[in-house]
């Protein structure tokens, strides 16, 4: 069984799942998964781990990295250990830890696959330019750019939106494919009472950030419950924007329960409850944009009738008019109307419930997504050793 090496430069964070849960996924090819450091965050229990700094580093080990860093180099002792393994690819995660990871994929000698998922490549490349990421980061693009003309190096888009992205920064068609990550089928599931039945509860997760549109999922909503009286609003997550968003809502005399970041299992739990899902992606100023929004997929394979925007990566998550409904991103009038209807429209709201699992079973279930990702392994493998 061939094994690949999975970057990522900080084990993992709770966003991360689909990381953990692709390598869980891997039939016919053994995966490892490498950083510079491990986080407390997200569970890893199952999955082989490497880690490549000591926790904490010490001074000198931080010195040492960083001279092999400027160098495009990693310490003789790192590369020494991961040679061990016998691996025959390295997997990166997000463009911005590939431009980090080249020189582990040169002490090797292996082809490398880099996969995009969104901020990476979505961000407006004078946003990097100019600093806004940080000083290190402002070479970011040329740096991604000299990684794409590597004949070592290949790009996976984690939806179509992300790919014609990628090659507008300059990114040879040929050298990116689309392979979506997926969600576990068996775990998110139909459950609870049927939609019909339920309160009329409407649930928000995600990241409380500029391009997660909740500001116009709360404006809505106030426009939502001037009919709908007994309508609740569910918003897991955190973020820079929680206090503003906490303002907001009380200014609106919304009743908003901002819950926090949540566990998985607590986030399933609510999924059981809820009548909606409501996640309004925007294009953030910066021109930060979803790549393809997983919580989408967990919420329709759970039989949650779901309201999105029409824009990007999200439009390929749902099927619009079957599954849940698209609006324009930033029309309140517009996701009110959306939300008011699922919420009132028990007919709908049923249809659309019974529509989601099959839907995402279709094509978007974990197992057979890795197995387009396996098949890139070998295809890429395979190219590196004509």
């Amino acid at each position: 069984m061939p094994t690949v090496l999975v970057y990522r430069s900080s084990l993992l964070s709770l966003s991360e799942t689909f990381i953990s849960e692709q390598l869980g996924a891997l039939r016919r090819w053994k995966g490892i998964l490498i950083g510079l450091r491990q986080l407390a965050q997200l569970p890893l229990d199952g999955i082989d781990i490497r880690t490549l700094r000591g926790h904490p580093p010490t001074l000198l080990e931080r010195v040492r990295w960083k001279i092999h860093g400027w160098l495009g180099m990693i310490p003789r002792s790192a590369a020494a250990r991961l040679e061990a393994e016998g691996a025959s690819l390295l997997h990166v995660h997000f463009g911005v830890d590939a431009v980090e990871a080249w020189p582990i994929a040169k002490a090797l000698e292996l082809p490398m696959l880099v996969t995009l998922h969104g901020y990476d490549i979505s961000i407006d490349r004078a946003w990097w330019e100019t600093g806004k990421g940080g000083r290190r980061m402002r070479t970011y693009p040329s740096r991604l750019l000299e990684l794409a003309q590597q004949p070592r190096v290949r790009f996976i888009a984690v939806s179509d939106a992300i790919r014609q992205r990628a090659m507008s920064w300059g990114i040879p068609e040929s050298r990116i494919s689309v392979c979506y990550i997926g969600i576990d089928c068996t775990k998110f599931t139909p459950f609870g009472l049927p939609i019909a039945d339920r309160q009329r509860r409407i649930l928000f997760v995600g990241r409380l950030e500029e391009k997660k549109g909740c500001e116009y999922l709360i404006r809505a909503f106030a426009k939502v419950q001037a009919s709908v009286s007994d309508a609740s609003l569910i918003i897991i997550g955190d973020g820079t924007l929680r206090d503003h968003l906490q303002k907001l809502a009380l200014e609106l005399g919304v009743h908003a329960e901002f819950r926090g970041s949540l566990s998985n299992l607590d986030v399933r739990h609510e999924l059981s409850l809820a009548r909606a899902f409501c996640l309004p992606s925007v294009r953030a100023g910066n021109g930060d944009a979803e790549g393809l929004p997983i919580v989408l997929l967990e919420a329709q394979a759970s039989a949650i009738p779901v309201v999105t925007s029409a824009s990007g990566g999200t439009m390929e998550a749902i099927k619009h008019g079957v599954t849940g409904l698209a609006v324009p991103e930033r029309d309140v009038d517009a996701l009110a109307g959306a939300l008011t209807t699922l919420l009132t429209d028990d007919a709908v709201a049923t249809s659309m419930s019974s529509a989601g699992p099959a839907f995402v079973a279709g094509s978007f279930d974990i197992r057979s997504c890795t197995e387009h990702l396996e098949a890139a392994y070998d295809a890429i493998v395979l190219l590196d050793r004509t």
